[in-house]
């Protein structure tokens, strides 16, 4: 109990400590002398807090015996507040994490507080959803993917925080979306550490600015508290997500970090005026009712330090705070003649007075929580619109080819319900190079009714009142709407409108990237890969399927010299036996496209059958001059080291494209005006995302794709590597515990991420077993008389076959019940005798009758399934696109309106899509011509459904060759 108040006062010296800077588009004082100035996006925003790491709150882990399951310590810390939420399970699925279920003492027992780790119980019974006993398996003794260890038997120890100070008992409300009852907390109960709560639940403001379900975001708060990485969890705890997607989940965690963001601020703020005596009851309320950094900024700025002090503070420094309440409590009585004081300033006219008293009305009533949101509903009612027009100074002075950029907005104007994301980036960027002037322009309509609601409804005083003080009022709401709330809304809504188009921008970025790193590898073929270049000459590098470098050169195409050096490429294709030639997208692609086409169509390459595509060759560049470049090719030259990373991005994209920073990929949209750090979380999470959902294999990766994966970074690969090269190779998923640095929790994340290849494992195995045997009798004989030594990892370690599959070892006990229920073999795994062993059983049993006699959930099963049935070496990107090979090329005057074409997309934005059609020019596909019927069900996703990589059929509907530019019309995708 004595460490409580330690604790408190530990964790809010923590939170005062913290920077209180706002984002630079907040600095704008919400009152000033004159008028508010107006809202002007800036390229930066503030930086985003991180997720709360080991020093957060962590639930009570319970441990039990088992042997593929990394054992979990058991750690005290105190659970913030606003993380204090009961985790119910969704419908029609058996809850299988301990940790986020809704049990059955939560009624009627001890009650839990707010600082309160959810008490162990002494046996788990797991149940049904309806409440039924589920008969378990005998040796059930690993839990399933869904679940974290828990024994049948534990001892419980007592801690301060199991015991309640004052706090009712949770309730169980039933409701439609969980039937057994939902624990909700009883808001009339004392709370221990009210300064840092919010006047806002987290879990229901999530829920409700993410349209995620309430107990969906009560587990997700929950799991990336505990560590969680979006694979992991997209992956191994879909029952408790509701099997959303990793985009989603990467928006609901965003979103959770705002919601941080503004209560650290808010508490930060409350110590600091607290600490200088400003904070009273109604300033404390307004401020714990901000959910944005907009509201508190607005609620907070006349109390900032070096603030010059409001209109109304100044007001209320000459005494004037009494007259404007008498005026609304009680204008009977109030004699503003009273307070004249003919030598103070401010005070020396009735008409000063007057002001005093109208400016600290303004101020209260701006500041009023429900004259805000009566605001707020009314513009959602009405035509708010924002325009944007040229700048007189630009119109002037400014370069004209800026300027005709941002033809489409000189005299712009569109509703802020119907505007486009790519329109407000573009606005705000013609606003930062001081070309357009913008401004957001709310109808007279809205303050008419505006004033009318707070004269005659909300701010009505309680008596008569005197004409003169009733334009007193009348003009107090005016000046209130004009000098301050006005401003606000047009911050809010600015705000608001950048903050939704940034998001958006930057999932696009991600969702892009994640197409051209699932682009499908090209196996098995020796690849040319080809930098090309005029003065410097063209770089070549042909690799063997297996990525070795076998040749390096540069030869001159352009200067005259084709012919001659097009004997040197034909010796080298043929020495080789190269019959793909991939050609990087910059400088002399079209020529040297050109050039290899023509010799193509002439045979000149016979008997080889000589293909090629175009790639991008966006950050090869940057790359070719990186340490990881020079510590990967240190004796190529850093020219040649791009030819050879332009090949390997055909060979296999996802391994070559991690070694570069995402931005530098060229995928994006205004990526350079967005967060940064928002721009690199997202990146960064989505690189994460793909090398683990393809998987690596252990034994054979790079470094660079190893930190890659989920729950590893730079220092554990590295180690993983070190630890590989001492002791040779990984057998089984179990020895990655034997690696430096990679705790239980890194085991957990990765280990369902990496793979072993048996046949390489079991050769490696036989070779050191007859090793070890031809050296036996001497080893006998040295050991007498000495200490004994370990054994080596190869003689204690046996392989396992379900570590090539995607099954996770916390469900390996699951998964060979499930194989001994179908009379199956691990060995058999990704035979045809599984696929036919496993149809048998799910057509007669199925698969929800399956799980429950395997006491363990739906998705767990099917996962295991997967697993078992899919083919050795199975890769998920085979189902996405390959490069586009061709042998002729297509001039942009060959185009006509009405040609029909195959391309491949290039990029897609919120406006379009851009295709590469193979004329040196993409053209674009506009949004409106981009339908559901005209998708695949397959390639049916969020957003515009095309991606980079896929191959699309288009028609040309107009060619503008002054311009450059061809639009296009999806007929279908490929």
């Amino acid at each position: 109990m004595s460490s409580l108040p330690r604790r408190v006062k530990s964790e809010a010296k923590a939170l005062t400590s913290e920077d209180d800077e706002l984002p630079s588009f907040l600095n704008s004082s919400s009152e000033s002398e004159e008028e508010e100035e107006e809202w002007e996006p800036k390229s930066k925003i503030a930086k985003r807090p991180r997720l709360p790491k080991k020093n957060e709150a962590k639930t009570k882990k319970v441990a039990a015996p088992r042997s593929a399951v990394a054992r979990k310590k058991v750690k005290k810390a105190a659970i913030k507040e606003e993380m204090d939420v009961s985790l119910p399970i969704p419908p029609a699925e058996v809850n299988r994490m301990q940790l986020l279920e809704p049990k059955e003492e939560d009624v009627g027992t001890k009650p839990k507080t707010l600082n309160q780790k959810p008490e162990v119980p002494k046996k788990m019974e797991i149940n049904s959803f309806q409440g039924k006993k589920v008969k378990s398996l005998e040796n059930d003794e690993e839990p399933s993917t869904s679940v974290p260890v828990v024994g049948n038997q534990v001892k419980h120890e007592k801690s301060e925080e199991d015991f309640a100070f004052d706090e009712p008992p949770f309730k169980k409300i039933k409701s439609t979306t969980c039937p057994e009852g939902k624990p909700v907390k009883n808001l009339g109960g004392n709370k221990v550490k009210e300064e840092f709560e919010m006047n806002w639940d987290i879990v229901q403001a999530l829920s409700e600015i993410t349209n995620v379900e309430s107990w969906v975001c009560a587990n997700l708060i929950r799991l990336f508290q505990e560590e969680n990485t979006i694979p992991f969890i997209a992956r191994y705890r879909k029952e408790l997500i509701n099997n959303l997607e990793a985009d989603a989940l990467r928006e609901v965690q965003q979103t959770l970090e705002e919601l941080r963001t503004v209560a650290k601020k808010t508490h930060t703020m409350i110590q600091k005026l607290k600490k200088e005596g400003k904070l009273s009851g109604c300033l404390l309320t307004a401020l714990l009712n901000c959910r944005t950094l907009e509201e508190l900024d607005h609620v907070s700025a006349p109390y900032k330090t070096g603030s010059k002090g409001t209109k109304a503070q100044r007001a209320k420094q000459l005494g004037l705070e009494p007259a404007a309440l008498c005026l609304l409590q009680n204008p009977m009585e109030l004699n503003l003649f009273s307070y004249i004081r003919p030598n103070t300033k401010g005070l020396s006219t009735i008409q000063e007075v007057e002001a005093g008293v109208q400016h600290i009305l303004a101020d209260i009533f701006a500041k009023d929580k429900d004259t805000l949101d009566f605001i707020r509903k009314l513009c959602q009612q009405r035509y708010i619109c924002i325009q944007s027009a040229l700048a007189k100074v630009s119109s002037k002075s400014g370069n004209e080819k800026d300027i005709d950029k941002f033809q489409l907005y000189h005299e712009f104007s569109c509703n802020i319900k119907n505007i486009q994301h790519h329109q407000i980036l573009a606005i705000n960027r013609g606003e930062n190079l001081k070309i357009l002037t913008v401004k957001v322009n709310i109808p007279d309509g809205v303050k008419n009714e505006f004033c009318w609601w707070c004269v005659n409804e909300r701010w009505r005083p309680k008596q008569f009142l005197k004409p003169e003080l009733m334009r007193i009022l009348r003009n107090s709401v005016e000046d209130a709407y004009k000098r301050l709330i006005y401003p606000l809304l047009c911050r809010e809504f600015r705000s608001k409108l950048t903050s939704d188009a940034e998001k958006e921008s930057v999932m696009m970025f991600g969702r892009n990237l994640r197409q051209l790193l699932l682009t499908s590898p090209v196996r098995g073929r020796t690849l040319m890969g080809v930098d090309p270049g005029y003065k410097h000459g063209c770089k070549l590098a042909i690799i063997s399927p297996t990525s070795q470098i076998l040749h390096t050169d540069v030869i001159y195409l352009h200067s005259g010299q084709g012919f001659r050096e097009a004997e040197k490429i034909k010796r080298l294709l043929l020495q080789c036996n190269c019959s793909t030639v991939v050609i990087g997208n910059g400088t002399a692609c079209r020529e040297t496209e050109a050039y290899f086409a023509d010799l193509i169509m002439k045979k000149y390459f016979a008997p080889l059958d000589v293909v090629y595509c175009i790639v991008s060759e966006a950050g090869a560049s940057i790359y070719s001059v990186s340490p990881e470049a020079s510590k990967e090719m240190p004796d190529l030259d850093p020219n040649l080291r791009s030819a050879v990373s332009i090949a390997r991005r055909v060979q296999d994209p996802l391994a070559e494209l991690v070694k570069i920073e995402p931005k530098h990929i060229g995928v994006g949209m205004y990526q350079h005006d967005v967060s940064q750090t928002l721009l690199k979380a997202t990146l960064d999470s989505v690189v994460e995302e793909c090398v683990s959902f393809v998987g690596v294999d252990i034994n054979i990766c790079s470094e660079i794709l190893l930190r890659h994966i989920a729950g590893l970074n730079a220092n554990r690969a590295k180690n993983i590597i070190e630890w590989r090269e001492k002791n040779g190779p990984f057998i089984n998923r179990e020895q990655l515990k034997e690696v430096k640095g990679l705790g239980p929790k890194s085991f957990q994340q990765c280990a369902g991420f990496i793979r072993f290849n048996q046949e390489y494992i079991k050769t490696f195995c036989s070779s050191k077993k007859a090793e070890l045997g031809s050296h036996a009798l001497l080893t006998k004989a040295g050991a007498q008389g000495k200490k004994k030594s370990k054994p080596t990892p190869c003689a204690s370690r046996q392989p396992n076959p379900l570590d090539q599959t995607c099954i996770h070892p916390e469900s390996y006990s699951i998964a060979m019940r499930f194989l001994s229920f179908i009379g199956g073999n691990a060995n058999d795994i990704g035979k045809s005798d599984m696929q036919q062993k496993v149809n048998a059983v799910i057509q007669k049993e199925g698969l929800e009758g399956t799980a429950k006699k395997l006491n363990t959930t739906v998705h767990t099963l099917q996962l295991i399934i997967d697993g078992l049935t899919q083919p050795e070496g199975f890769d998920i990107r085979t189902d996405f696109d390959k490069p586009d090979f061709k042998r002729s090329i297509v001039c942009f005057e060959d185009l006509s309106v009405g040609t029909v074409l195959t391309g491949k997309v290039e990029n897609a934005t919120p406006f379009g899509v851009f295709v590469d059609i193979g004329v040196g020019k993409a053209g674009l596909i506009p949004v409106r011509n981009i339908t559901e019927a005209k998708l695949s069900k397959v390639k049916k996703r969020r957003s515009l459904g095309l991606g980079p990589g896929e191959r699309v059929e288009v028609k040309v509907l107009n060619v503008d060759i002054p311009r450059l530019r061809i639009t296009l019309d999806l007929i279908r995708v490929l």
